[in-house]
């Protein structure tokens, strides 16, 4: 039975580092200050300064299976503020969350999202809240449509419920509930949209 030959780790070759990185240091420490008792580092110079090269992993030993990524992707980030779903919003009051939901709020701003593709109304809406919260805008009417001929659940009627929940939009947000008819229904959302804090 033959052994296996040991193969000892390739030491890291050291690269110069080049102008452009020097400039970009100089510029992130122009305004950096020594500790007390220490002194400012010398300038590194192309050949005086030099980085270890990446080294790329050893191959799995013969007979081991190469890592799998996983079937299970990771969960994207959570924003820490409970989750939102219509007429129910964590953290608003009674009084404001019905009024919300009967439409008696002023409208300050609205946004009609019909005939655009999923990723133009993503940025869209993402654009839309943010300038809302900048402009110190609380209710607003987000249009959806309700899917083709008025019939089923549209795919905007149904992503933008997913789109308010997550970050940035949620960090911006109070609560959302389905439209009052006048204003379109159910294929339209009232959006309560957070106050900046001074």
């Amino acid at each position: 039975m033959s052994r296996g030959r040991l193969v000892e780790p390739r030491q890291p070759r050291r690269r110069v580092v080049t102008a452009d990185e020097i400039k970009v240091w100089k510029a992130v420490v122009a305004d950096a200050r020594p500790l007390p008792g220490h002194s400012p580092p010398a300038d590194p110079s192309p050949e005086a300064a030099a980085l270890p090269e990446p080294v790329a992993s050893p191959p799995p030993p013969p007979g081991v299976p190469p890592a799998r990524p996983s079937a299970h992707p990771p969960a994207p980030p959570r924003s820490g503020h409970g989750e939102l779903h219509h007429g129910k919003a964590p953290g608003l009051d009674r009084r404001s969350a019905e009024r919300l939901k009967k439409g008696e709020m002023e409208i300050e701003a609205d946004l009609d999202l019909h005939g655009l593709t999923q990723d133009m109304a993503h940025a869209q809406l993402t654009a839309f809240i943010q300038r809302c919260w900048a402009a110190q805008r609380r209710c607003v009417l987000v249009v959806t449509g309700k899917g083709k001929g008025g019939q089923g659940v549209g795919i905007l009627r149904a992503q933008v419920p997913r789109w308010l929940n997550q970050s940035p939009l949620r960090e911006r947000i109070l609560g959302f509930s389905y439209a009052q008819p006048r204003h379109g229904g159910d294929g339209a959302l009232y959006v309560l949209i957070r106050r900046q804090r001074a």
